[in-house]
């Protein structure tokens, strides 16, 4: 089977990948001339563990193939993935003007019998107006060629995609006939093997799959951070919480940390796509907005205990931070915690120099030079008047705190994501300040 990826994304780069990695033969397109000849010559535009390697061997082996040129494809394959951006629009519903573009071009250049595949993160209808913007482009040619339309969702983790990919919970996808139902499940059966199951269902619920599922997820974020303040408040310790609740088996404890909200490239744009979409039918959800209020709402709680520890004497006041990026294992800063967290510190006349393992690139094309970027976490200490944990890598979760405390200027750390023992922390003379625990 062949099969074409249009957008080499995060989403497209790791699909196109994964399916070559078992055998099929992949075209993974893109418009950006730049980005696709980075690719041929290995260069990745994402960080993603393990997606080089794979990226390699499938290129070398002749399985994945890299180009802007769709048309040379399009009609040696048999199904074609969309997969390009849907970034928020000025009024948060997803903007759709890339996945038509791309229907377009497909209209434009199909001679034969195709499935069509939306795996971007679309709105309800969205497969409706794939469909009806291909078939136009077919009636000006005036060429009468059937194809199927289907919705494919994608439920990866940053940092853990590969495993996601090749070992998935289950795969969902939408289909309008038996046709493409039959293709589908040849694409995926590599998948299915070890009884991984997929479930199909019609397109318009597989489309509002991806937002529910993002959207509870999200869901249960706010809702701990939100008794992660409470707990603070009334002395409780959220950790002994999260602890007596995770244990039920209906709840469990994933997505149960307590932190500084919740970023990256999917959860708020989805959030706020999902809000749009019942305003336009007429329907107010109210657990949504809330969830997202908390989550904004979230990202300022490390600068607040940090303005309260100084006695809102913070101007002129040096700032280490340690981690960037919204999640480990990524480079992604899109709506990372770390963004607020540093323009509120530097609206507040603060300095701030930072480290992250892998997201020191991104974070300077976004922040050029308005915070000093250091080589390791330690450098970052150096007359720093505290330290701030924004986001939790392994090689922060140990270090050496007497090393610390020897280099602030003031003995405090801030934690936003909870992985230090306060017990320990005061022990070795550090004030220490967590999410959801009173710790003065």
């Amino acid at each position: 089977m062949r099969i074409a990826v249009v957008g080499t994304g995060y989403v497209g780069l790791v699909t196109g990948a994964c399916f070559a990695d078992v055998g099929i033969d992949v075209a993974c397109i893109d418009i950006d001339e730049k980005k696709i000849n980075n690719l041929k010559k290995g260069i990745l535009p994402i960080y993603e563990p393990g997606l080089n390697e794979i990226v390699s061997k499938n290129m070398g082996k002749g399985r994945l193939k890299f180009s802007t040129d769709l048309k040379s494809f399009i009609n040696d394959i048999d199904v074609i993935f969309i997969a390009v951006g849907t970034p928020p629009d000025e009024d948060g519903s997803a903007d759709l003007k890339h996945v038509l573009s791309v229907a377009a071009e497909i209209g434009k250049n199909m001679n034969k019998y195709l499935v069509i595949v939306t795996k971007s993160t679309v709105p309800v209808g969205t497969a409706k107006k794939v469909k009806e913007a291909i078939g136009n482009e077919l009636k000006k040619r005036n060429v009468n060629c059937e194809f199927d339309m289907a919705s494919n969702p994608e439920f990866l983790k940053e940092g853990a995609a590969i495993e996601d990919f090749m070992k998935p919970d289950r795969i969902v996808i939408g289909v309008g006939s038996k046709k493409a139902e039959e293709i589908m499940y040849r694409l995926y059966k590599p998948f299915v093997l070890n009884g991984h199951p997929i479930i199909f269902m019609d397109i318009a619920s597989a489309e509002m799959t991806k937002y529910a599922a993002n959207s509870m997820l999200a869901t249960r974020i706010s809702f701990i951070n939100d008794i992660a303040n409470l707990c603070e408040i009334t002395g409780a310790d959220i950790n002994m919480v999260r602890k007596g609740i995770g244990s039920d088996s209906r709840i469990g404890t994933k997505f149960i940390y307590p932190g500084i909200g919740y970023g990256g490239s999917c959860f708020p744009k989805d959030i706020k796509a999902l809000i749009k979409i019942a305003e336009e039918n007429n329907y107010n959800l109210k657990v949504l907005k809330a969830v997202e209020e908390v989550n904004d709402a979230q990202k300022s709680v490390l600068f607040n205990k940090f303005k309260k520890y100084f006695n809102n004497q913070i101007q002129g006041k040096n700032i280490a931070l340690w981690g960037l990026s919204f999640k480990p294992q990524t480079d992604d800063m899109r709506e990372a915690p770390s963004l607020v967290l540093i323009e509120k510190l530097l609206d507040a006349g603060c300095k701030i120099k930072a480290y992250d393992p892998v997201a020191m690139e991104e974070s300077k094309r976004m922040l050029g030079n308005k915070i000093e970027f250091c080589s390791n976490q330690y450098e970052a200490l150096k007359n720093a008047d505290c330290l701030m944990l924004v986001t939790e890598w392994t090689e922060f979760r140990f270090p050496d705190f007497e090393e610390i405390k020897k280099l602030l200027k003031t003995p405090v750390i801030f934690d936003g994501r909870n992985i230090y023992d306060k017990n320990e922390l005061k022990e070795l003379g550090l004030d220490y300040f967590c999410i959801g625990i009173k710790t003065k």
